[in-house]
């Protein structure tokens, strides 16, 4: 799915035979309609290994794709909004990247899916988005139940060991729900510390913030602080 000019024209399946102007009001109000939805190009369903890699292998990779261009990777039946049934009281674990790094971590989630390497119930991930955006890349999981506090932190906890995050990483999540009421993806969002960062930081601030692309952090240190909170704060 990919975000911003020309996204719409492409959304609503215009192809090299001119079509009459009944079926461009008809296509136009469909995309007009829900237009995340109608931005959405299926590329493939796959059952079996074999499927996902002679997909996967002819893809181009994340790094590579223009800014604003998502990929969904989710159960057939399921789609990638807020609103589908699966997802609606469910949320999403967010990790925020250097651009750079999208591929690599992008490629262990999906391999992680398929695997069943994390420690929830089966059924309880919905997907997988990578999101290419201007100064970092976002990789979400997204999860069927956002009030179990306890399968949610095993969830987060599973993606922390397969991409082998430090343990200063600060991962963030944000119920779907919450996505609905402030129409955003990655404003907002609950910032889920290590306990050992909580005793260290001081909570003066008071207001919702995020954590810094993961890479940043070696890069930041030396920078005034006002240059940090700047590229940090939602």
């Amino acid at each position: 799915m990919r975000r911003g000019k020309g996204a719409s024209k492409e959304a609503s399946g215009s192809s090299e035979a001119s079509p009459t102007e009944k079926d461009v009001d008809k296509d136009s109000l469909q995309v007009a309609v829900n237009p995340y939805e109608n931005s959405i190009k299926i590329i493939a369903t796959i059952k079996t290994v074999e499927e996902f890699w002679s997909v996967y292998d002819f893809l181009v990779r994340p790094n590579d794709l223009p800014i604003t261009t998502d990929y969904h990777f989710f159960r057939d039946g399921i789609k990638p909004t807020w609103e589908d049934i699966s997802n609606s009281k469910g949320g999403k674990w967010i990790v925020r990247l250097r651009k750079g790094l999208a591929s690599r971590y992008w490629e262990e989630i999906m391999l992680a899916i398929i695997g069943g390497q994390f420690s929830v119930p089966d059924g309880e991930i919905c997907g997988a988005v990578v999101s290419i955006r201007f100064s970092e890349d976002i990789v979400s999981v997204w999860n069927r139940n956002a009030n179990d506090r306890d399968v949610t932190e095993r969830l987060r906890d599973s993606i922390k060991k397969i991409l082998q995050l430090p343990s200063h990483v600060h991962m963030e999540y944000k119920p779907h729900q919450a996505s609905l009421q402030d129409k955003s993806s990655f404003r907002n969002t609950q910032v889920w510390k290590p306990k050992s960062a909580m005793t260290r930081e001081s909570t003066t601030d008071g207001g919702i913030r995020r954590s810094g692309s993961w890479g940043e952090r070696d890069e930041l240190r030396g920078k005034p602080r006002r240059d940090i909170e700047r590229s940090w704060r939602s």
